[in-house]
């Protein structure tokens, strides 16, 4: 039997804290795994059986049994690049207001993850880099892994993300401009943004047609904006020559939760495009996996990206 692929993961993990208000005012928290831990579990649901999945991330000591115990679940996830640290998870706190306002905060941000801890894994056919917190490298160490795996042709996936997230005193993220943001684009196979972070990316506030042109002469294969309920946008570059796909959303029955869905998206169109080679195709399984994701809160729907689904209803939402 010929042996699968092997996908290299890297970014933080967290634990994300859901606080909704009823009609009363009482306040509900739920926990749910976060973070890098998405684009996990969608790689460990799509792939086969026969494919692995190597996650680079650290965990606290005390909590470094319970989180590679959790990924056993996936038969095909190799918790090799796990490494045990001083630190806390990352928490990321996210507040639903009865007006349906939404408030993100983060606590106990990870240190950046270093090179020596990504380098035994790059061995791979494709590499995930995740921005979750947007402190997952450095800028240095993203130079590192592209020198690396350049003289290979070892593809890497990166989602912008968190990247374009300053925090406030109060925890609040906010958006703000990169000022080397070319540095951050440079040599990538494919880069993936929502329309949010696009408008805010770089310091010059360039238009999205401006961003696109100034963008993929960069050495980058394919960019992916997402757009929510309204889909995503493809643009593919082949001999020099710039090719857009508008790829619709997906209805739902209904949207329960959107956190996460970019992290599903990204994993979903990177696992695709590895086994198809097709960019176009893989941008619609990555909308149709984001759309699954849509309808559960947390990690233990993704199960369902096994399956193919068709669903009719209301749209999802996918972000970062």
């Amino acid at each position: 039997m010929a042996k699968g692929i092997e996908i290299t993961v890297i970014g933080h993990a967290a634990r994300d804290f859901f606080h909704t208000f009823d009609a009363s005012g009482t306040e509900h928290v739920v926990e749910t795994p976060g973070g890098v831990f998405y684009s996990t579990a969608t790689l460990a649901s799509i792939l086969s059986p026969d494919d692995t999945v190597v996650p680079v991330f650290g965990v606290h000591e005390e909590e470094y049994d319970a989180v590679v115990e959790r990924l056993h679940g996936f038969d095909n996830v190799d918790p090799k690049g796990i490494f045990k640290t001083k630190e806390r998870m990352n928490e990321v706190h996210f507040f639903h207001t009865p007006a349906g306002e939404r408030k993100e905060c983060s606590r106990h941000i990870a240190s950046p993850i270093p090179f020596h801890r990504i380098k035994p894994h790059l061995d791979a056919h494709g590499i995930l880099v995740n921005m979750a917190s947007g402190f997952d490298i450095l800028l240095e160490t993203l130079d590192n892994i592209r020198m690396t795996v350049r003289d290979d042709g070892i593809p890497i996936h990166f989602d912008v993300h968190s990247l374009v997230l300053g925090i406030d005193d109060e925890q609040a993220r906010f958006v703000r401009p990169l000022g080397d943001w070319r540095r951050w684009c440079f040599m990538l196979h494919s880069i993936q943004m929502t329309e949010e972070e696009a408008a805010g990316l770089t310091t010059e506030r360039y238009d999205e047609t401006t961003l696109i042109n100034q963008l993929m002469p960069l050495m980058v294969n394919a960019l992916l904006i997402t757009r929510g309920e309204r889909g995503a946008t493809l643009i593919r570059q082949e001999h020099k020559k710039l090719f857009r796909h508008n790829v619709p959303g997906i209805a739902v029955p209904e949207v329960v939760d959107a956190v996460g869905c970019g992290d599903v998206f990204g994993a979903a169109f990177f696992a695709t495009w590895l086994k198809t080679k097709d960019l176009v195709k893989s941008a619609e399984a990555a909308a149709a996996a984001a759309s699954v994701k849509s309808t559960f809160r947390g990690l233990d729907g993704l199960a369902a990206l096994r399956q193919p689904t068709t669903q009719n209803g209301s749209t999802a939402r996918a972000e970062g």
